[in-house]
């Protein structure tokens, strides 16, 4: 079997918190292993803060971790820091598209300049003709019309802005793209759209892909594995088809029945009551899930459940899975 694209072991970011008198630690990701396999599509699941964004980051490399190690291809890009991994060929390797095109392209850069500039940046490409053929290319991949390539971001659609977001990505021919929720600042009509522009470039390209929507049925219909998050931590990975049959964590499991479904209207579903525990300073003995489990006991608060097998591909972070 060939390795990975991508190995994550132990992978933490804490921010310190408070004065100087009571110094405390946010942790915002807390000891994750993730693996994404060539050409697989990932997905990452979990309610607002639970670390996925920072996660992102982590592996994008844009933050130092606090610990842990990132394998990419063979190669360890966290012996290097955040500053000195900008300028090594690894980093074209490692591409994101953010949730708001509007807010991630330069208002100042027409579109052929926005897609150019990682082209720049990260390749060192300064052959003219070279470069625009580079730009025509991905514009062309992502459906892009040429004529748009002189207009700037405020002069686009929402949909042609994330089509430009999605082509600047993927100008260097990156190995991996990570999706930071890129549909969900478009309208449902034009999100169907970018999905399957997504499914096909990564059909045609061979990228892997990890993906992360609060939205379980795009990542249902996008991704082969899932990954379920909760306050820093993975409580969850499975096969996309066996987490959406056989869900085992309580979390999970209040996730997928909050999916509105007309054939099950009228039965009971799970409810999660409370409120999340707080990220700062977190008892390393207590499952983060305490307190709003509806199964949770004392074992609970004595013992911080590990991710334990549960057939092939499949585990899962709780005593009573």
């Amino acid at each position: 079997m060939k390795p990975p694209l991508l190995e994550a072991r132990g992978l933490s970011k804490h921010y310190p918190v408070g004065n100087r008198r009571r110094r405390a630690m946010l942790h915002a990701v807390d000891e994750v292993d993730l693996v994404i396999g060539r050409g697989e599509c990932v997905g990452l699941v979990g309610e607002s803060g639970c670390g996925k964004s920072t996660l992102v980051r982590l592996l994008a490399r844009l933050i130092d971790p606090t610990a842990g190690t990132i394998v990419l291809d063979g190669a360890d890009t966290t012996a290097v820091s955040q500053s000195r991994f900008v300028g090594m060929p690894d980093r074209a390797r490692i591409q994101v598209v953010f949730q708001d095109p509007t807010e991630s392209l330069n208002p100042a850069f027409r579109v052929f300049k926005a897609i150019a500039d990682p082209l720049l940046q990260l390749l060192g490409l300064r052959d003219r003709p070279k470069l625009a053929a580079r730009v025509h290319r991905a514009a062309d991949l992502v459906g892009l019309p040429r004529e748009l390539l002189t207009r700037y971001p405020h002069q686009l659609s929402g949909g042609q802005r994330a089509r430009v977001g999605i082509a600047r990505a993927i100008a260097v021919e990156p190995s991996l793209l990570i999706l930071d929720e890129p549909t969900s600042a478009l309208d449902v009509s034009v999100q169907a759209v970018i999905l399957h522009l997504l499914a096909d470039l990564r059909a045609a390209l061979g990228m892997s892909y990890l993906f992360v929507s609060h939205d379980l049925n795009v990542v249902r219909l996008l991704c082969s594995r899932i990954v379920v998050m909760y306050l820093g931590r993975v409580v969850e990975t499975a096969p996309t088809d066996v987490l959406f049959t056989a869900p085992r964590h309580p979390y999970t499991q209040a996730l997928i029945s909050a999916i509105p479904d007309p054939a099950r209207r009228g039965e009971q579903r799970p409810r999660l009551d409370g409120s999340p525990r707080s990220p700062v300073d977190p008892d390393p003995k207590t499952c983060r899930f305490h307190g709003r489990c509806p199964i949770g006991t004392d074992r609970c608060t004595g013992a911080m459940p590990a991710l334990r097998p549960f057939g092939e591909a499949h585990f899962t972070a709780c005593h009573f899975a």
